[in-house]
Protein backbone atom coordinates (compact mmCIF):
# COMPACT_ATOMS: atom_id res chain seq x y z
CA UNK A 1 0.00 0.00 0.00
CA UNK A 2 2.91 2.31 0.71
CA UNK A 3 4.23 1.81 -2.81
CA UNK A 4 0.77 2.48 -4.21
CA UNK A 5 0.43 5.73 -2.23
CA UNK A 6 3.91 6.84 -3.24
CA UNK A 7 3.13 6.22 -6.91
CA UNK A 8 -0.09 8.24 -6.74
CA UNK A 9 1.65 11.17 -5.00
CA UNK A 10 4.41 11.21 -7.60
CA UNK A 11 2.08 12.38 -10.37
CA UNK A 12 2.20 16.09 -11.29
CA UNK A 13 -0.74 18.55 -11.28
CA UNK A 14 -0.65 18.50 -15.09
CA UNK A 15 -1.21 14.75 -14.97
CA UNK A 16 -4.42 15.24 -13.00
CA UNK A 17 -5.66 18.12 -15.17
CA UNK A 18 -5.37 16.02 -18.33
CA UNK A 19 -7.19 13.20 -16.58
CA UNK A 20 -10.06 15.58 -15.79
CA UNK A 21 -10.14 16.64 -19.44
CA UNK A 22 -10.20 12.96 -20.36
CA UNK A 23 -13.25 12.35 -18.15
CA UNK A 24 -15.16 15.20 -19.75
CA UNK A 25 -14.13 14.46 -23.34
CA UNK A 26 -15.09 10.80 -22.98
CA UNK A 27 -18.37 11.77 -21.27
CA UNK A 28 -19.25 13.89 -24.30
CA UNK A 29 -18.13 11.25 -26.81
CA UNK A 30 -19.83 8.25 -25.22
CA UNK A 31 -22.84 10.34 -24.24
CA UNK A 32 -23.37 10.68 -27.98
CA UNK A 33 -21.84 7.47 -29.33
CA UNK A 34 -23.55 5.03 -26.94
CA UNK A 35 -26.94 6.23 -28.18
CA UNK A 36 -26.08 7.27 -31.73
CA UNK A 37 -26.63 3.82 -33.27
CA UNK A 38 -30.09 3.73 -31.69
CA UNK A 39 -30.92 7.30 -32.71
CA UNK A 40 -29.91 6.84 -36.34
CA UNK A 41 -32.20 3.84 -36.96
CA UNK A 42 -35.04 4.73 -34.56
CA UNK A 43 -38.44 5.34 -36.12
CA UNK A 44 -39.03 8.91 -37.25
CA UNK A 45 -42.27 9.13 -35.25
CA UNK A 46 -40.21 8.31 -32.14
CA UNK A 47 -37.71 11.12 -32.72
CA UNK A 48 -35.08 9.10 -34.60
CA UNK A 49 -33.78 9.53 -38.14
CA UNK A 50 -35.16 6.24 -39.51
CA UNK A 51 -31.95 5.34 -41.37
CA UNK A 52 -30.97 1.82 -42.42
CA UNK A 53 -28.31 -0.17 -40.57
CA UNK A 54 -26.06 0.13 -43.61
CA UNK A 55 -26.25 3.92 -43.35
CA UNK A 56 -25.73 3.66 -39.59
CA UNK A 57 -22.68 1.46 -40.12
CA UNK A 58 -21.19 3.90 -42.62
CA UNK A 59 -21.62 6.84 -40.25
CA UNK A 60 -20.32 5.12 -37.12
CA UNK A 61 -17.47 3.16 -38.68
CA UNK A 62 -16.12 5.55 -41.30
CA UNK A 63 -16.16 8.62 -39.09
CA UNK A 64 -14.67 6.82 -36.10
CA UNK A 65 -11.97 5.23 -38.27
CA UNK A 66 -11.02 8.71 -39.48
CA UNK A 67 -10.91 9.90 -35.88
CA UNK A 68 -8.38 7.24 -34.99
CA UNK A 69 -6.30 7.72 -38.15
CA UNK A 70 -5.86 11.50 -38.00
CA UNK A 71 -3.69 11.40 -34.83
CA UNK A 72 -0.85 10.35 -37.15
CA UNK A 73 -0.94 13.91 -38.47
CA UNK A 74 -2.18 15.72 -35.39
CA UNK A 75 0.44 14.23 -33.10
CA UNK A 76 3.12 16.01 -35.12
CA UNK A 77 1.19 19.28 -35.12
CA UNK A 78 0.63 19.04 -31.37
CA UNK A 79 4.34 18.47 -30.69
CA UNK A 80 5.09 21.50 -32.88
CA UNK A 81 2.52 24.12 -31.82
CA UNK A 82 2.30 23.07 -28.18
CA UNK A 83 -0.17 20.99 -26.22
CA UNK A 84 -2.21 23.86 -24.74
CA UNK A 85 -2.90 25.44 -28.12
CA UNK A 86 -3.73 22.01 -29.54
CA UNK A 87 -6.23 21.33 -26.77
CA UNK A 88 -7.98 24.66 -27.39
CA UNK A 89 -8.27 23.95 -31.12
CA UNK A 90 -9.52 20.43 -30.46
CA UNK A 91 -12.27 21.49 -28.07
CA UNK A 92 -13.57 24.34 -30.23
CA UNK A 93 -13.94 22.04 -33.26
CA UNK A 94 -15.49 19.25 -31.18
CA UNK A 95 -18.06 21.49 -29.48
CA UNK A 96 -19.23 22.93 -32.81
CA UNK A 97 -19.56 19.44 -34.29
CA UNK A 98 -21.68 18.13 -31.42
CA UNK A 99 -23.94 21.18 -31.51
CA UNK A 100 -24.55 20.81 -35.26
CA UNK A 101 -25.43 17.12 -34.85
CA UNK A 102 -28.49 18.17 -32.88
CA UNK A 103 -29.71 20.54 -35.60
CA UNK A 104 -29.69 18.25 -38.67
CA UNK A 105 -31.70 15.22 -39.78
CA UNK A 106 -30.47 14.01 -43.19
CA UNK A 107 -27.90 11.25 -43.74
CA UNK A 108 -25.13 13.43 -45.14
CA UNK A 109 -25.75 16.29 -42.72
CA UNK A 110 -25.44 14.07 -39.64
CA UNK A 111 -22.44 12.34 -41.26
CA UNK A 112 -20.55 15.63 -41.77
CA UNK A 113 -21.47 17.08 -38.37
CA UNK A 114 -20.30 13.89 -36.64
CA UNK A 115 -17.13 14.00 -38.74
CA UNK A 116 -16.41 17.51 -37.47
CA UNK A 117 -16.79 16.38 -33.85
CA UNK A 118 -14.54 13.39 -34.56
CA UNK A 119 -11.83 15.58 -36.10
CA UNK A 120 -11.73 17.60 -32.89
CA UNK A 121 -11.54 14.38 -30.88
CA UNK A 122 -8.67 13.12 -33.03
CA UNK A 123 -6.69 16.24 -32.16
CA UNK A 124 -7.25 15.58 -28.45
CA UNK A 125 -6.25 11.91 -28.41
CA UNK A 126 -2.49 12.08 -29.13
CA UNK A 127 -2.13 15.16 -26.95
CA UNK A 128 -3.76 13.47 -23.98
CA UNK A 129 -1.74 10.25 -24.19
CA UNK A 130 1.40 12.28 -24.96
CA UNK A 131 0.95 14.32 -21.78
CA UNK A 132 0.54 11.12 -19.76
CA UNK A 133 3.72 9.72 -21.33
CA UNK A 134 5.64 12.92 -20.51
CA UNK A 135 4.49 12.86 -16.91
CA UNK A 136 5.32 9.22 -16.14
CA UNK A 137 8.47 7.11 -16.22
CA UNK A 138 9.36 3.44 -16.55
CA UNK A 139 8.24 2.69 -12.99
CA UNK A 140 4.93 4.61 -13.07
CA UNK A 141 3.70 4.39 -16.67
CA UNK A 142 1.59 1.26 -16.15
CA UNK A 143 -0.20 2.85 -13.21
CA UNK A 144 -0.37 6.22 -14.99
CA UNK A 145 -2.01 4.81 -18.09
CA UNK A 146 -4.24 2.63 -15.91
CA UNK A 147 -5.56 5.76 -14.16
CA UNK A 148 -5.92 7.46 -17.55
CA UNK A 149 -7.96 4.48 -18.75
CA UNK A 150 -10.02 4.63 -15.58
CA UNK A 151 -10.84 8.30 -16.16
CA UNK A 152 -11.94 7.51 -19.71
CA UNK A 153 -14.41 5.00 -18.33
CA UNK A 154 -15.70 7.33 -15.61
CA UNK A 155 -16.61 9.68 -18.44
CA UNK A 156 -17.78 6.72 -20.48
CA UNK A 157 -20.24 5.85 -17.72
CA UNK A 158 -21.62 9.24 -16.73
CA UNK A 159 -21.95 10.56 -20.29
CA UNK A 160 -24.41 7.86 -21.44
CA UNK A 161 -26.10 7.90 -18.02
CA UNK A 162 -27.05 11.56 -18.36
CA UNK A 163 -27.87 11.17 -22.05
CA UNK A 164 -30.11 8.18 -21.33
CA UNK A 165 -32.14 10.19 -18.84
CA UNK A 166 -32.28 13.37 -20.91
CA UNK A 167 -33.39 11.68 -24.13
CA UNK A 168 -36.38 10.22 -22.29
CA UNK A 169 -37.56 13.47 -20.73
CA UNK A 170 -36.46 15.97 -23.41
CA UNK A 171 -36.04 14.03 -26.66
CA UNK A 172 -33.12 12.61 -28.61
CA UNK A 173 -31.49 15.84 -29.72
CA UNK A 174 -30.71 17.10 -26.22
CA UNK A 175 -27.85 14.60 -26.02
CA UNK A 176 -25.88 16.58 -28.62
CA UNK A 177 -26.35 19.88 -26.79
CA UNK A 178 -25.21 18.19 -23.58
CA UNK A 179 -22.02 17.02 -25.30
CA UNK A 180 -21.30 20.50 -26.65
CA UNK A 181 -21.68 22.03 -23.17
CA UNK A 182 -19.35 19.44 -21.61
CA UNK A 183 -16.65 20.19 -24.20
CA UNK A 184 -17.07 23.94 -23.57
CA UNK A 185 -16.30 23.30 -19.89
CA UNK A 186 -13.08 21.57 -20.99
CA UNK A 187 -12.22 24.65 -23.02
CA UNK A 188 -12.45 26.81 -19.89
CA UNK A 189 -10.35 24.37 -17.85
CA UNK A 190 -7.56 24.47 -20.45
CA UNK A 191 -7.63 28.26 -20.55
CA UNK A 192 -7.35 28.72 -16.79
CA UNK A 193 -5.75 25.59 -15.29
CA UNK A 194 -3.59 23.77 -17.82
CA UNK A 195 0.14 24.46 -17.42
CA UNK A 196 2.34 23.14 -20.18
CA UNK A 197 5.78 21.77 -19.49
CA UNK A 198 8.20 23.48 -21.86
CA UNK A 199 10.18 21.26 -24.20
CA UNK A 200 13.48 22.45 -25.71
CA UNK A 201 13.20 21.69 -29.40
CA UNK A 202 14.68 23.34 -32.47
CA UNK A 203 12.56 23.44 -35.62
CA UNK A 204 14.59 23.57 -38.82
CA UNK A 205 11.88 22.48 -41.28
CA UNK A 206 8.38 23.76 -42.17
CA UNK A 207 5.54 22.10 -40.28
CA UNK A 208 4.13 20.52 -43.46
CA UNK A 209 7.46 18.85 -44.14
CA UNK A 210 7.41 17.52 -40.60
CA UNK A 211 3.90 16.16 -41.14
CA UNK A 212 5.10 14.35 -44.26
CA UNK A 213 8.05 13.11 -42.26
CA UNK A 214 5.69 11.66 -39.69
CA UNK A 215 4.78 8.92 -42.15
CA UNK A 216 8.44 8.06 -42.45
CA UNK A 217 8.72 8.00 -38.67
CA UNK A 218 5.68 5.74 -38.37
CA UNK A 219 7.07 3.39 -41.00
CA UNK A 220 10.39 3.30 -39.17
CA UNK A 221 8.62 2.49 -35.91
CA UNK A 222 6.63 -0.28 -37.59
CA UNK A 223 9.85 -1.91 -38.81
CA UNK A 224 10.15 -3.18 -35.25
CA UNK A 225 8.51 -6.61 -35.58
CA UNK A 226 7.43 -6.68 -31.97
CA UNK A 227 5.44 -3.46 -32.41
CA UNK A 228 4.04 -3.95 -35.91
CA UNK A 229 2.88 -7.54 -35.45
CA UNK A 230 1.32 -6.74 -32.09
CA UNK A 231 -0.61 -3.78 -33.54
CA UNK A 232 -1.87 -5.95 -36.39
CA UNK A 233 -3.00 -8.70 -34.05
CA UNK A 234 -4.88 -6.23 -31.88
CA UNK A 235 -7.20 -5.34 -34.79
CA UNK A 236 -9.25 -8.44 -33.97
CA UNK A 237 -9.45 -7.46 -30.31
CA UNK A 238 -10.72 -3.98 -31.14
CA UNK A 239 -13.27 -5.35 -33.62
CA UNK A 240 -14.76 -7.50 -30.88
CA UNK A 241 -14.64 -4.58 -28.44
CA UNK A 242 -16.42 -2.31 -30.92
CA UNK A 243 -19.48 -4.53 -31.00
CA UNK A 244 -20.36 -3.45 -27.44
CA UNK A 245 -21.03 0.07 -28.71
CA UNK A 246 -21.73 -0.34 -32.42
CA UNK A 247 -24.11 -3.28 -32.57
CA UNK A 248 -25.03 -4.53 -29.10
CA UNK A 249 -27.55 -1.71 -28.37
CA UNK A 250 -29.41 -2.45 -31.62
CA UNK A 251 -29.23 -6.21 -31.00
CA UNK A 252 -30.64 -5.80 -27.49
CA UNK A 253 -33.42 -3.51 -28.65
CA UNK A 254 -34.37 -5.98 -31.39
CA UNK A 255 -34.13 -9.30 -29.56
CA UNK A 256 -33.70 -9.18 -25.76
CA UNK A 257 -36.74 -9.21 -23.47
CA UNK A 258 -35.91 -7.50 -20.18
CA UNK A 259 -39.49 -6.87 -19.07
CA UNK A 260 -39.08 -8.79 -15.79
CA UNK A 261 -35.94 -6.86 -14.84
CA UNK A 262 -37.57 -3.58 -15.90
CA UNK A 263 -40.59 -4.30 -13.71
CA UNK A 264 -38.31 -5.05 -10.75
CA UNK A 265 -36.52 -1.70 -11.20
CA UNK A 266 -39.81 0.20 -11.39
CA UNK A 267 -41.08 -1.51 -8.27
CA UNK A 268 -37.98 -1.44 -6.05
CA UNK A 269 -35.94 1.58 -7.26
CA UNK A 270 -38.53 3.80 -8.94
CA UNK A 271 -36.32 6.90 -8.77
CA UNK A 272 -34.06 5.25 -11.38
CA UNK A 273 -36.89 4.01 -13.58
CA UNK A 274 -36.80 6.96 -16.00
CA UNK A 275 -33.04 6.67 -16.39
CA UNK A 276 -32.84 2.89 -16.74
CA UNK A 277 -36.11 1.80 -18.36
CA UNK A 278 -38.41 2.71 -21.24
CA UNK A 279 -41.55 1.07 -22.62
CA UNK A 280 -41.29 -1.79 -20.12
CA UNK A 281 -37.71 -2.69 -21.06
CA UNK A 282 -34.26 -1.81 -19.74
CA UNK A 283 -32.76 0.74 -22.10
CA UNK A 284 -30.35 -0.88 -24.53
CA UNK A 285 -27.51 1.56 -23.91
CA UNK A 286 -27.20 0.54 -20.26
CA UNK A 287 -25.82 -2.94 -20.92
CA UNK A 288 -22.66 -1.58 -22.53
CA UNK A 289 -22.36 0.86 -19.64
CA UNK A 290 -21.66 -2.10 -17.34
CA UNK A 291 -18.22 -2.24 -18.95
CA UNK A 292 -17.50 1.28 -17.71
CA UNK A 293 -18.87 0.48 -14.23
CA UNK A 294 -16.49 -2.46 -13.89
CA UNK A 295 -13.52 -0.39 -14.98
CA UNK A 296 -14.40 2.46 -12.61
CA UNK A 297 -14.34 0.13 -9.62
CA UNK A 298 -11.51 -2.22 -10.54
CA UNK A 299 -9.12 -0.56 -13.05
CA UNK A 300 -6.68 0.90 -10.51
CA UNK A 301 -6.56 -2.36 -8.55
CA UNK A 302 -5.94 -4.47 -11.65
CA UNK A 303 -3.34 -2.02 -12.99
CA UNK A 304 -1.55 -2.22 -9.64
CA UNK A 305 -1.72 -6.03 -9.66
CA UNK A 306 -0.09 -6.28 -13.11
CA UNK A 307 2.57 -3.60 -12.57
CA UNK A 308 5.23 -6.30 -12.27
CA UNK A 309 3.81 -8.53 -15.02
CA UNK A 310 5.53 -8.37 -18.40
CA UNK A 311 3.34 -6.23 -20.60
CA UNK A 312 3.03 -8.71 -23.47
CA UNK A 313 1.99 -11.39 -20.98
CA UNK A 314 -0.69 -9.06 -19.62
CA UNK A 315 -1.95 -8.56 -23.17
CA UNK A 316 -2.26 -12.31 -23.66
CA UNK A 317 -4.16 -12.84 -20.44
CA UNK A 318 -6.40 -9.86 -21.06
CA UNK A 319 -7.22 -11.01 -24.59
CA UNK A 320 -8.10 -14.54 -23.42
CA UNK A 321 -10.37 -13.24 -20.64
CA UNK A 322 -12.02 -10.76 -23.02
CA UNK A 323 -12.70 -13.52 -25.54
CA UNK A 324 -14.36 -15.67 -22.89
CA UNK A 325 -16.53 -12.71 -21.95
CA UNK A 326 -17.58 -12.14 -25.55
CA UNK A 327 -18.53 -15.80 -25.98
CA UNK A 328 -20.79 -15.62 -22.92
CA UNK A 329 -22.21 -12.25 -23.88
CA UNK A 330 -23.49 -13.23 -27.29
CA UNK A 331 -24.26 -16.92 -26.80
CA UNK A 332 -27.99 -16.36 -26.18
CA UNK A 333 -30.49 -13.50 -26.23
CA UNK A 334 -30.58 -13.67 -22.45
CA UNK A 335 -30.24 -10.66 -20.15
CA UNK A 336 -28.03 -12.39 -17.57
CA UNK A 337 -25.71 -13.96 -20.11
CA UNK A 338 -25.07 -10.49 -21.46
CA UNK A 339 -24.48 -8.96 -18.05
CA UNK A 340 -22.07 -11.67 -16.90
CA UNK A 341 -20.28 -11.78 -20.24
CA UNK A 342 -19.81 -8.02 -20.33
CA UNK A 343 -18.42 -8.04 -16.78
CA UNK A 344 -15.87 -10.73 -17.71
CA UNK A 345 -14.96 -8.87 -20.89
CA UNK A 346 -14.32 -5.74 -18.81
CA UNK A 347 -11.77 -7.61 -16.69
CA UNK A 348 -9.86 -8.59 -19.81
CA UNK A 349 -10.12 -5.08 -21.19
CA UNK A 350 -8.69 -3.62 -17.99
CA UNK A 351 -5.64 -5.80 -18.46
CA UNK A 352 -5.17 -5.42 -22.21
CA UNK A 353 -6.25 -1.85 -22.95
CA UNK A 354 -3.95 0.35 -20.82
CA UNK A 355 -1.11 -2.18 -21.07
CA UNK A 356 -0.91 -1.58 -24.80
CA UNK A 357 -0.45 2.17 -24.22
CA UNK A 358 2.19 1.55 -21.57
CA UNK A 359 4.12 -0.87 -23.78
CA UNK A 360 4.40 1.66 -26.62
CA UNK A 361 5.32 4.43 -24.15
CA UNK A 362 8.43 2.47 -23.18
CA UNK A 363 9.86 2.75 -26.72
CA UNK A 364 8.88 6.41 -27.21
CA UNK A 365 11.70 8.99 -27.54
CA UNK A 366 11.28 12.09 -25.36
CA UNK A 367 9.66 14.94 -27.26
CA UNK A 368 7.88 12.56 -29.66
CA UNK A 369 5.31 11.17 -27.25
CA UNK A 370 2.22 12.28 -29.16
CA UNK A 371 3.57 11.03 -32.48
CA UNK A 372 4.54 7.57 -31.24
CA UNK A 373 1.38 7.18 -29.21
CA UNK A 374 -0.34 7.77 -32.54
CA UNK A 375 0.76 4.33 -33.75
CA UNK A 376 -1.70 2.86 -31.27
CA UNK A 377 -4.53 4.35 -33.26
CA UNK A 378 -3.66 2.37 -36.40
CA UNK A 379 -5.23 -0.93 -35.30
CA UNK A 380 -8.17 0.94 -33.75
CA UNK A 381 -8.78 2.86 -36.99
CA UNK A 382 -8.66 -0.30 -39.10
CA UNK A 383 -10.88 -2.17 -36.64
CA UNK A 384 -13.45 0.62 -36.67
CA UNK A 385 -13.54 0.67 -40.46
CA UNK A 386 -13.96 -3.10 -40.71
CA UNK A 387 -16.60 -3.07 -37.99
CA UNK A 388 -18.80 -0.99 -40.28
CA UNK A 389 -19.40 -4.04 -42.46
CA UNK A 390 -20.46 -6.13 -39.47
CA UNK A 391 -22.71 -3.56 -37.81
CA UNK A 392 -24.03 -2.33 -41.17
CA UNK A 393 -24.31 -4.75 -44.08
CA UNK A 394 -24.26 -8.02 -42.10
CA UNK A 395 -26.56 -6.78 -39.37
CA UNK A 396 -28.98 -5.43 -41.98
CA UNK A 397 -29.09 -8.84 -43.72
CA UNK A 398 -28.78 -11.24 -40.80
CA UNK A 399 -30.05 -9.59 -37.63
CA UNK A 400 -32.14 -6.48 -38.28
CA UNK A 401 -35.59 -7.22 -36.92
CA UNK A 402 -37.25 -4.85 -39.39
CA UNK A 403 -35.57 -6.51 -42.40
CA UNK A 404 -36.33 -10.01 -41.16
CA UNK A 405 -39.98 -9.09 -40.59
CA UNK A 406 -40.19 -7.77 -44.16
CA UNK A 407 -38.74 -11.07 -45.35
CA UNK A 408 -41.24 -13.07 -43.30
CA UNK A 409 -44.21 -11.05 -44.57
CA UNK A 410 -43.04 -11.45 -48.17
CA UNK A 411 -42.71 -15.22 -47.63
CA UNK A 412 -46.31 -15.29 -46.39
CA UNK A 413 -47.42 -13.00 -49.23
CA UNK A 414 -48.67 -10.38 -46.78
CA UNK A 415 -48.47 -6.76 -47.95
CA UNK A 416 -48.64 -3.57 -45.88
CA UNK A 417 -49.24 0.03 -47.01
CA UNK A 418 -46.29 2.06 -48.30
CA UNK A 419 -44.79 4.94 -46.31
CA UNK A 420 -45.20 3.46 -42.84
CA UNK A 421 -42.73 4.35 -40.12
CA UNK A 422 -40.89 1.42 -38.53
CA UNK A 423 -43.14 1.61 -35.46
CA UNK A 424 -46.31 1.57 -37.59
CA UNK A 425 -44.91 -1.29 -39.70
CA UNK A 426 -44.40 -3.49 -36.64
CA UNK A 427 -47.80 -2.67 -35.21
CA UNK A 428 -49.63 -3.54 -38.42
CA UNK A 429 -47.53 -6.68 -38.93
CA UNK A 430 -48.51 -7.90 -35.46
CA UNK A 431 -52.17 -7.38 -36.35
CA UNK A 432 -51.81 -9.26 -39.64
CA UNK A 433 -49.98 -12.17 -38.01
CA UNK A 434 -52.15 -12.05 -34.86
CA UNK A 435 -49.08 -12.21 -32.64
CA UNK A 436 -47.96 -10.23 -29.61
CA UNK A 437 -44.65 -8.38 -29.67
CA UNK A 438 -42.85 -11.15 -27.77
CA UNK A 439 -44.42 -13.87 -29.92
CA UNK A 440 -43.34 -12.09 -33.10
CA UNK A 441 -39.82 -11.71 -31.73
CA UNK A 442 -39.64 -15.42 -30.88
CA UNK A 443 -40.91 -16.35 -34.34
CA UNK A 444 -38.24 -14.31 -36.11
CA UNK A 445 -35.49 -15.45 -33.71
CA UNK A 446 -36.25 -19.15 -34.15
CA UNK A 447 -36.73 -18.84 -37.90
CA UNK A 448 -33.77 -16.68 -38.90
CA UNK A 449 -31.27 -17.12 -36.01
CA UNK A 450 -30.04 -13.50 -35.97
CA UNK A 451 -27.31 -14.33 -33.43
CA UNK A 452 -25.25 -15.98 -36.20
CA UNK A 453 -23.76 -12.53 -36.76
CA UNK A 454 -21.73 -12.93 -33.58
CA UNK A 455 -19.85 -15.95 -34.87
CA UNK A 456 -17.73 -13.53 -36.87
CA UNK A 457 -16.94 -11.37 -33.83
CA UNK A 458 -16.23 -14.44 -31.74
CA UNK A 459 -13.89 -15.81 -34.41
CA UNK A 460 -11.95 -12.52 -34.38
CA UNK A 461 -11.61 -12.66 -30.60
CA UNK A 462 -10.41 -16.25 -30.67
CA UNK A 463 -7.96 -15.48 -33.48
CA UNK A 464 -6.49 -12.57 -31.52
CA UNK A 465 -6.13 -14.57 -28.30
CA UNK A 466 -4.42 -17.49 -30.03
CA UNK A 467 -2.20 -15.36 -32.26
CA UNK A 468 -0.99 -13.15 -29.41
CA UNK A 469 -0.13 -16.31 -27.49
CA UNK A 470 1.88 -17.61 -30.47
CA UNK A 471 3.43 -14.16 -30.85
CA UNK A 472 4.66 -14.29 -27.28
CA UNK A 473 5.95 -17.86 -27.55
CA UNK A 474 7.81 -17.44 -30.83
CA UNK A 475 8.78 -13.82 -31.41
CA UNK A 476 9.15 -12.38 -27.92
CA UNK A 477 10.70 -15.40 -26.20
CA UNK A 478 12.97 -16.02 -29.16
CA UNK A 479 14.29 -12.47 -28.95
CA UNK A 480 14.66 -12.71 -25.21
Amino acid sequence: MGSFSKTIKSFSPTFWVINFLQIMERAAWFGVFALLGLYLVASTDQGGLGLTHIQKGNILANVTAIQYFLPLFFGVIADRIGYKRSLLIAFVITAVGYYLMGTVSSYWAIYLAFLLAAIGGSFFKPVASGIIARNTDDTTNTMGFGIFYLMANIGGFFGPAFSSYLRTVMGWRIIFLQAAIVIFINLLVVLFFFKEKKMDRTYNVPIWDEIKGSFHNIIEALKDKKLSILLFLMVGYWMVYNQLFYTLPNFIEDWVDSSLESHWIQEHIPFLATTLTEDGQIKAEWYGNLDSVMIIFFQVAISYMIMNVRQVSALIRGTIISTIGVILTFALNNVWFMIIGTAIFAIGEMMAGPTLYAYVALITPKGKEALYQGTLFLPVALANYLTGFITGDLYQSWSDKYSLLQLELAKRQISLPEGLSKKQFFEQAQEKLQLSHSQLTDLLWNTYHPNKLWYIALAMGAFTAISVYIYNRILVKKER
